[in-house]
């Protein structure tokens, strides 16, 4: 899982690269930016959110439990699922406007960049369906314990998007205005865009007719078990509203600083591309360790074996730390230089790159926060617990919103948005505690606190001295190279790197041997 993931997230990046130097990070960006994530706020607002958190202890338990090994269970909720996503699919294809217009607003001085986003969001949005359809079936092999197919399958969505941004760059010699875009740049950023997607949820199919799934519509859904499911799911559906609630305000903050500042980059595009690179290790590690963990822990609290659903939970914590803090760090010490490294290119100057490198260094430090919050809450999952995970977002979520208005309103332009990201980081940091304390009551009163105070503290000593020392051979490498970011990455974060592993094996991290997956 952690190798399809990690040439995923590989093959990610190179397209993150290139759809930078194809759109900037401008206004015209994050138009497409915000149209392209749209898809996915409303596939996880439909039904997302449960796929994710809720119907794989569903599916473990009704293959346990049902004479026919849940096979009925999975084609009603198949049916149910894709039936839910085709209606939501058509109705914000026809209501796009609207949707577009909560989360940047239609006025005269915004008038040319909302209608593009209305246009792009047009091709966009048949992605939920795609998205759902992609969910589902891996949520099936996961019930199969079968993880390697979900991971890999996306690297065909990053190869349709590569060779799409690379026409744009180099046949098209596309713009980084709004004004200058032009119909045929629009269709091939629309229709690529949501090919790809569309390709990645296709090809889960034949990996689920070979491990035994076949779809059979089932429209019998009442009285067959689907409505501990969908009541489940209520909780999800909030959480999941909560969580969006903060995304669209702190869009609307953004967009307003690309408003003031439209060739800067100190908008949205460039918030979600330090996001994009800040989330790799969370999604290499943690996503890859959740995805095995929680079919286990969803059988250990139906036994009621809650020593071995806390172990997997510390375990987890530990091993996904042994990366986590490093990485943190890493982005802390070394932002900027990140970001000249991988946005400066085609219509992203260097100095167009710099937010997005402030940016990531705000984002740094709440890697360690946002992967411990990931894996606790899969702890309440387990136990089909969907409340509690909502009351945390709605915890986040106000204290991120708060914090992204008091940046919007009292800081200029140029900084705003980079101290939002640093106010993710505080609401992250406050919800983590808030969890743990919370699951430590659930698991009579133990979390195995002392060993994963003990494991994260001599991480963060040796990441810290590790990322000081990388920071000092940097700055002093940027300053006898005439800046040269590449040189001063390479150069501070080998250093980093090997002064860790030396500090690790110094103070006997043992979770660093642990880092090909857990046995």
């Amino acid at each position: 899982m952690a190798a399809g993931t990690v040439i995923s997230r590989a093959t990610g990046l190179i397209r993150t690269v290139l759809q930078a130097g194809a759109v900037g990070t401008g206004l015209l960006a994050s138009s497409y930016g915000i149209a392209n994530a749209v898809p996915m706020s409303i596939y996880t607002l439909l039904i997302g959110g449960a796929l994710n958190s809720v119907l794989v202890p569903q599916l473990v338990r009704a293959r346990a439990e049902d004479a026919d090994g849940g096979r009925a269970f999975e084609q009603r909720l198949v049916t149910l699922v894709l039936s839910v996503l085709a209606a939501g699919t058509a109705l914000a294809v026809w209501a796009a406007p609207a949707i577009v217009a909560v989360y940047t607003p239609d006025t005269p001085a915004s008038h040319a960049s909302f209608e593009l986003t209305v246009v792009f969001a047009r091709f966009l949005l048949p992605q939920v369906f795609f998205y759902g359809l992609f969910f589902i079936l891996g949520q099936v092999l996961n019930a199969r314990s079968k993880f390697g197919a979900m991971m890999w399958t996306p690297v065909l969505n990053n190869v349709v998007l590569i060779t799409m941004f690379a026409l744009y760059i180099g046949l098209l010699a596309g713009p980084d205005r709004i004004q200058d875009i032009t119909p045929a740049q629009i269709d091939l950023l629309g229709l690529a865009t949501t090919g790809g997607i569309a390709l990645q949820g296709l090809a889960l199919i034949p990996f689920v007719r070979a491990a035994g799934f076949r779809f059979r519509p089932r429209f019998d859904w009442l009285g067959h078990g689907l409505r501990k499911s969908v009541v489940a799911a209520r909780w999800t559906l909030l959480f999941v509203f909560a969580n969006l609630v903060a995304m669209v305000v702190v869009t609307h903050f953004a967009t307003a600083a690309d408003q003031q500042l439209p060739t800067a980059g100190v908008g949205y595009a460039a918030y979600s591309n330090a996001q994009n690179i800040w989330n790799l290790p969370q999604s290499i590690v943690t996503v890859s360790l959740v995805t095995a963990l929680l079919p286990r822990m969803s059988r250990a609290a139906t036994e009621h074996r809650l020593d071995d659903l806390r172990d997997d939970l510390s375990r987890g914590l530990r091993v996904s730390g042994a990366l986590i803090v490093p990485a943190a760090f890493f982005f802390l010490a070394f932002g900027p230089q990140i970001a000249q490294l991988f946005i400066a290119h085609g219509a992203v100057d260097p100095a167009s790159a710099v937010p997005t490198g402030h940016m990531l260094q705000a984002f740094g430090l709440g890697l360690i926060p946002f992967s411990a919050q990931y894996l606790l809450l899969r702890g309440f999952y387990a136990f089909e617990d969907t409340r509690t995970p909502f009351w945390m977002a709605v915890c986040i979520s106000v204290v991120n919103i708060g914090l992204a208005a008091a940046c919007h309103y009292l800081l200029p332009a140029r900084w705003a948005v980079t101290w939002m990201a640093a106010a993710y980081t505080v609401a992250y940091a406050v919800g983590m505690l808030t969890t743990a304390l919370l699951l430590r009551r659930r698991l009579a009163g133990r979390l195995d606190g002392r060993r994963l105070c003990r494991t994260y503290g001599k991480l963060t000593l040796a990441a810290v001295v590790a990322g000081g020392v990388g920071w000092l051979v940097a700055r002093a490498c940027s300053a006898s190279a005439d800046r040269l970011p590449v040189l001063a990455l390479a150069v501070g974060g080998g250093t980093m790197a090997l002064l860790f592993l030396g500090l690790a094996r110094l103070l006997r991290i043992g979770e660093l041997r642990n880092l090909r997956g857990l046995r």
